[in-house]
């Protein structure tokens, strides 16, 4: 299913540096594995028994559609364990970030989108007219002076939230918020709530922006919140009363989110971006009549967004320059990387760096701050955009130093150590990849998890004599990083 070297084993295992003494980690890796494909099989050397082994696997097969979620086997790992959600025509599938195997596969309606929900462990899909809840069956418990983490079987649920034309998720202060364009409502939820046996998917507060549009929202604790005006020419905060404190009408085509530090929430626009500071508005211009960035990338700590820039407003000329926004100096660059590339090609190193995956199948590398490029690294054979916006084409998500590169072309899926500058691993699938994102199952602050009770762990049971001096500055998780929710289908 995948090739795997030595060289990637240690790579992924030191996002996951806090070891296992005990051998827990590895023993749940091969359970992992074990769950991928049912169908594959062992393989036996005595072919009397193909027709009883065959019966046996089907058995096996329909015990494992039977199984409750809550029946479903819990291991205990010696760190995060980054699994991908991907989508493809007809289905989604959960796979391994280590080894690329896929762990689960499951039958989806139509066109499917997916989004992270925030709280390091779910996503939703986008499916018809409501958002669908999926597990992927990793995440991490605080306990004490480090996180404990565990795995199980991805699961996709029928949990849903039903409206018209799902589009955007955005998470906040471990509140998310799910925004329908058919209705211009978006309905805000506890992200330590989600449960895939739920009967649905409870919300603790619904609004509705002035009018229908393709917008998007963001919820705080507090119950304030920012969303786009229906007319997408800006934004607007409210308060927890919903009395509205401050409005900006001078964001044209507004798109996107993205969370900065301090407290700062950014929107793109057709001539720049806007930014608000937790007080006040204010504009970023880029200084162009049109130039449209729709589409925003932060890095923890950062000032610097990414972002797309496109300067054609009829959208017939291909993005060959990003966008770099600075909300310290207030000023946006741009650099050419001299070659097309879309929307679904950029992301933030493990040090912000903005990486860019173009046409020509480089990835850029390039410091945010100076927009030098700092490094370019052939990733891909040569490739062209396609014109539909949900045909599948290359992607890129990051977690931490590893990056994932899905080739449709190939129906190949790479990991790519940014530390060393090569691809380490490689998993081929039997379907064609669309959408992809990474989660890592680390806890997400704001969010409180129960899932040690849910799963009976006895913590006082047992020993934790393991390294966790791990550096974490080399593997954040960008918490506020909604790029896959941000994704342009205005089309």
């Amino acid at each position: 299913m995948s090739t795997l070297t030595s060289v990637a084993l240690i790579s992924a295992l030191a996002l996951a540096a806090c070891g296992d003494d005990n051998g827990e980690a590895e023993e749940t890796e091969e359970d992992q594995v074990g769950t991928a494909d049912a169908e594959d099989g062992d393989d036996h050397d005595d072919d009397d028994h193909d027709d009883d082994d065959h019966g046996h696997e089907e058995e096996e097969e329909d015990e494992a559609e039977a199984l409750e979620p809550s029946d479903r086997p819990t291991h205990e790992a010696g760190g995060p364990q980054p699994r991908l959600v991907v989508t493809y025509d007809g289905g989604v599938a959960v796979l391994d970030g280590v080894s690329i195997e896929v762990l689960g596969d499951f039958d989806a309606e139509g066109f499917v989108r997916v989004n992270k929900a925030g709280d390091g462990r779910h996503a939703f899909l986008s499916e018809g007219d409501s958002f669908r809840l999926i597990d992927s069956g990793t995440w991490g418990v605080p306990h004490g002076d480090h996180d404990d983490f565990y795995t199980t079987d991805p699961y996709l649920s029928d949990v849903t939230l039903d409206g018209e034309t799902p589009a955007h998720v955005v998470s906040h202060d471990g509140i998310g918020a799910l925004f329908f364009d058919g209705t211009g409502e978006y309905h805000a939820i506890d992200l330590s709530e989600l449960d895939v046996e739920a009967d649905a998917i409870e919300t603790i507060a619904d609004y509705e922006t002035e009018g229908v549009h393709h917008g998007v929202a963001v919820v705080n604790e507090d119950g304030s919140r920012l969303e786009t005006l229906e007319d997408r020419s800006g934004a607007r905060f409210l308060d927890a009363d919903g009395e509205e404190i401050a409005r900006s009408e001078e964001c044209p085509g507004v798109h996107g989110e993205a969370a900065g530090p301090e407290g700062i929430i950014a929107v793109g626009c057709e001539d720049g971006v806007l930014v608000w500071d937790g007080a006040e508005f204010e504009k970023l211009s880029t200084g162009e009549e049109y130039s449209r960035i729709g589409n925003l990338f932060p890095a923890e700590g950062s000032p610097v967004f990414l972002g797309d820039y496109r300067t054609d407003p009829d959208g017939e000329e291909p993005m060959t320059s990003v966008a770099l926004a600075n909300v310290e100096t207030g000023e946006i660059t741009t650099v050419d990387v001299g070659s097309p590339y879309n929307w679904r090609n950029l992301q933030r190193g493990p040090e912000g760096e903005a990486l860019v995956l173009t046409e020509d199948g480089q990835l850029h590398i390039i410091d945010p701050e100076t927009g030098e490029t700092l490094d370019q690294i052939q990733v891909l054979d040569e490739w062209t955009e396609p014109e539909e916006w949900q045909t599948p084409r290359p992607a890129i998500r990051a977690n931490g130093d590893l990056l994932y590169i899905t080739d449709p072309d190939s129906q190949q899926i790479h990991l790519l150590d940014l530390a060393e500058g090569e691809i380490i691993a490689t998993g081929e699938v039997d379907f064609v990849p669309n959408e992809i994102i990474v989660l890592d199952g680390r806890a997400v602050e704001g969010v409180s998890s129960d899932y040690d009770d849910d799963h009976g762990h006895d913590h006082d049971g047992h020993d934790h004599d393991h390294d966790h001096d791990h550096d974490d500055d080399d593997h954040d998780d960008h918490d506020h990083d909604h790029d896959d929710e941000d994704d342009d289908h205005d089309h």
